[in-house]
């Protein structure tokens, strides 16, 4: 806006000068600069937490990543974090300790105003990927690496914007053996506001996991506990939510607060969802984050 008023002035100086009264005229119909079809980001945040359960074992997190969207509505994209759950979890092979230091996450899909401005539809296929190095599977564990396809639905009503969506996994869900077929409907909303660039935020998901675990002793929890072949549903589906606001800065900078918690089960005095050393990490915690959009 105010490089728009600047260029008005300017030309209208000239045209006071000159007599060419068109000028100021001709500038202000002047077209926009087209918007570039990528965007790409940077966040730093004190403790990854996707889906409530922590990703990072309580240390502060790196994220970044790009979005190309075509005008058709087809779009491609890329988002990475550092992370240190399947290094903690998972086996060695031969004395080697596992290393997948990184989570890469490549998507792809349609999204576009098929019900009106503001209602964006959306459809694609996510792919989470863990490079890693001296990875041994154990009996209850499979491959993180998982594969999902998700709808979604955008909203907007004046102030209040937002989506639901639901995520249906194709393969077996982050290392959980049997586990494909698995499902995250969730509901996020953000409401402007419009004081100092304050956003209020909610988000409720629930977490459905699939299959059996196995009748082989295995265990469940940091402390080992014998779960002969209880439903995984039983052992890991929970609820999520969050409640935060964020901060828009300008020129591409935000920062945001949250409190995010699950009711992730426990069974037996174990977690369902638990750290080496026996911390639940699916607890409440508090969120501090800063992004940068370019």
């Amino acid at each position: 806006m105010k490089a728009l008023q600047k260029t008005a002035i300017s030309a209208a100086a000239v045209a006071l000068l000159t007599g060419l009264t068109s000028v100021a005229a001709f500038a202000e119909d002047a077209p926009a600069p087209e918007v570039s079809p990528i965007t790409a980001n940077v966040t730093v945040v004190n403790d990854y937490r996707y889906r409530g359960i922590d990703q990072s074992n309580g240390k502060p997190a790196i994220q970044g990543g790009f979005d190309y969207a075509h005008e058709s509505g087809l779009y491609i994209g890329n988002w990475n974090s550092s992370i240190s759950w399947v290094g903690d979890n998972y086996n060695t092979s031969g004395g080697v300790a596992t290393s997948a230091p990184i989570e890469m996450d490549f998507y792809g899909g349609f999204k576009k105003e098929l019900i009106g401005e503001g209602f964006a539809s959306d459809v694609g296929v996510l792919q989470y990927y863990y490079p890693n190095s001296g990875l041994a599977l154990r009996s209850q564990q499979a491959n993180p690496n998982t594969t999902e396809i998700y709808v979604a639905q955008n909203f907007t009503f004046g102030a209040l914007t937002g989506f639901g969506k639901v995520s249906y996994a194709v393969s077996t869900l982050f290392g959980t053996i049997n586990s494909t077929g698995s499902y995250y409907p969730d509901l996020t909303v953000n409401y402007d506001t419009g004081v100092f660039g304050i956003a209020l935020n909610g988000h409720v998901g629930y977490q459905y996991v699939a299959g059996n675990q196995p009748n082989s002793g295995t265990s469940f929890g940091a402390n080992s506990v014998a779960v002969n072949g209880l439903s995984n549903s039983t052992l890991y589906s929970y609820t999520d939510w969050k409640l935060g606001l964020t901060k828009d800065f300008g020129g591409g900078l935000s920062g945001s607060v949250a409190y995010v918690g699950t009711n992730a089960a426990t069974y037996k005095g174990s977690y369902a969802y638990a750290s080496p050393t026996g911390k639940n990490t699916g607890r409440a915690t508090g969120l501090v984050s800063l992004t940068k959009t370019f």
